[in-house]
């Protein structure tokens, strides 16, 4: 299922043993353009810390009720490696909580995670897979909320700037971003894959896509009431 990012946002998250907050925003990597981490408002609970939780804790998401499975316990997330709320997330970071939790590094691997293209929960997969890991890559990741409102550059000027993402639950892939023109071409949404996307300039907040502005013009238009639907998505790309 798609589901965009701002949708996701205040969603209920509930553990095993009961709820424990609510989404608050996403950190995705610029390799692979994956979510990594979805990081939780806990409230008065845990509040000198960011809470994150991987994918591979996110077991449902149940869009009437407005709420997120997690398949861990409050304990378990109580005393996981604790991350200050003003701090990036770090390697070092990364690798102690993925270690406590016993998941695989996403990093270790040629594929979006790691040894895998979509998220295995399998232990033993998991075991069998590290001789056949490939060299490491270093992930820079970045918040939804903050690449919010980053310009996009097409490859004749500016066109927009993007208002929210697109997510498959399944892989945790941003399959779109959505893209608003109003200071160029009012009253309209398009959607940008990231694989039209030639590189993001953090220093400058802009996405750099390899299109022309006219082909963005004449993309179909993205409505936000509307599910993407499959048919949707092959016009796009055609």
């Amino acid at each position: 299922m798609l589901s965009k990012a701002n949708t996701l946002k205040g969603y209920t998250l509930d553990s095993i043993d009961g709820e424990i907050g609510k989404v608050k925003e996403f950190y995705f990597d610029d390799q692979h353009w994956t979510i990594r981490y979805l990081v939780a408002d806990t409230g008065n609970w845990l509040t000198d810390r960011q809470v994150l939780l991987s994918p591979y804790s996110l077991i449902a998401i149940k869009s009437e009720e407005q709420q997120i499975s997690v398949d861990l316990t409050k304990n378990q997330i109580e005393h996981s490696p604790s991350l200050n709320s003003d701090k990036p997330v770090s390697r070092q970071f990364e690798e102690e909580y993925n270690e406590y939790y016993g998941w695989p590094m996403y990093w270790s691997g040629q594929y979006m995670w790691g040894y895998s293209p979509h998220i295995e929960r399998d232990r033993d997969k998991w075991r069998a897979s590290i001789e056949v890991q490939q060299a490491s890559w270093d992930p820079h990741l970045r918040s939804t909320h903050d690449v919010s409102g980053h310009h996009i550059q097409a490859t004749d000027g500016e066109m927009g700037y993007v208002e929210d993402f697109i997510i498959d639950d399944m892989t945790w892939a941003i399959r779109y971003l959505v893209i608003n023109t109003w200071n160029w071409w009012p009253g309209k949404q398009v959607l940008v894959s990231p694989r039209w996307i030639e590189r993001v300039s953090w220093n400058e907040s802009k996405v750099f896509i390899n299109l022309l502005r006219e082909t963005i013009k004449l993309s179909p238009e993205y409505s936000t009431e509307l599910l993407l639907t499959r048919e949707d998505e092959t016009k796009l790309h055609g």
